[in-house]
C-alpha cells in the first residue's frame, strides 16, 4: 500500500510542479492571512477584516491558477490527440486527468481557506 506522502508526491508532480507550486504558495499564504486573522480578531477588528479580505484574494488566486493550468493541460492534451492521429484511449484518459489535477488542486485550497473566512466572520459577528 502506497504511503499517503508518496501519494500526495505523485499527485503534485503529475499534475505539474510550476503551476502546483503557485497553487500551493497561495494556499500557504491565505492560511497564514487567516492564522493573522485569527490572532488579531480580539484586539484589531481592522486588521482582522484586512487579513480575512487578503485570504479571500489570495485563495482565489490559487483558484485561477488552478483552473489556468488545467486549461493549458486540456490545450496540451488535444494537441496531443491531434498528432497523433488515433491515439489509445487510456493515453487521452491520462492526459485529462493530469489536466484535472490543478484544477482540484485550486478548488481543494479555495475550500479550506473558505472555510476558515467563514469562521473568522462569525467570530466578528459576536
Amino acid at each position: 500500500m502506497m504511503s499517503l506522502s508518496i501519494f500526495l508526491s505523485n499527485v503534485f508532480t503529475e499534475g505539474g510542479t510550476l503551476m502546483m507550486s503557485l497553487i500551493l504558495i497561495c494556499l500557504v499564504i491565505s492560511i497564514l492571512f487567516l492564522v493573522k486573522g485569527f490572532i488579531t480578531s480580539k484586539t484589531d477588528a481592522a486588521q482582522s477584516i484586512k487579513m480575512r479580505k487578503m485570504a479571500g484574494e489570495s485563495s482565489l488566486l490559487g483558484l485561477v491558477i488552478g483552473f489556468f493550468a488545467s486549461i493549458l493541460g486540456l490545450i496540451s492534451a488535444f494537441d496531443t490527440v491531434e498528432s497523433m492521429g488515433n491515439p489509445d484511449p487510456s493515453l487521452f484518459a491520462a492526459g485529462l486527468k493530469v489536466s484535472l489535477l490543478t484544477a482540484t488542486f485550486g478548488l481543494f485550497s479555495f475550500v479550506l481557506v473558505r472555510v476558515g473566512i467563514l469562521i473568522l466572520r462569525g467570530l466578528h459577528s459576536k
